[in-house]
């Protein structure tokens, strides 16, 4: 609304991120969000994940999630991985989405290493280790415009 932009005005600017940028934002925070099909329709589940030198994203679930099993059953799933900081009253942050195929993970030296590497974070048991090979990467910082002083 046009009462609104008087409120909020738009001392804000939008930084695109290289890849490299994005990839390690993400490696830097704990929790994203995967978007995955169900039922034909978009679903969204938090997640903790961790990134690897290579850019894949491993997350832990469980076989029996609607993910786990969407996985699973096709040889590679298309998926949205996002996760963002984002101060809601300074209005300054970051935010990541990787699109790309996840894949469960098989080999027993892998998925030992992510079990040891990734706890999960919720009380339950998670017995599916997935990758999440990243084909496009985007991210945007939300910067003060450059006249704005710096705040601490």
């Amino acid at each position: 609304m046009i009462e609104d932009l008087a409120v909020y005005p738009d001392d804000r600017t939008v930084r695109e991120l290289t890849q490299d940028e994005a990839l390690d934002l993400l490696a830097a925070t704990p929790l994203g969000r995967v978007v995955f099909t169900r039922n034909a329709l978009p679903a969204i589940r938090p997640v903790n994940h961790l990134v690897e030198p290579d850019g894949r994203i491993i997350v832990r679930t469980r076989l029996a999630t609607r993910f786990g099993g969407a996985v699973r059953a096709n040889a590679g799933v298309v998926v949205a991985y996002e996760a963002d900081e984002i101060d809601p009253v300074r209005r300054l942050g970051w935010s990541v989405v990787v699109t790309g195929v996840a894949r469960q993970v098989t080999d027993p030296v892998l998925v030992a290493r992510f079990e040891q590497l990734l706890r999960p974070w919720v009380g339950q048991v998670m017995d599916t280790v997935i990758a999440i090979e990243p084909t496009i990467v985007t991210g945007i910082r939300l910067l003060p415009r450059e006249d704005e002083p710096t705040r601490p």
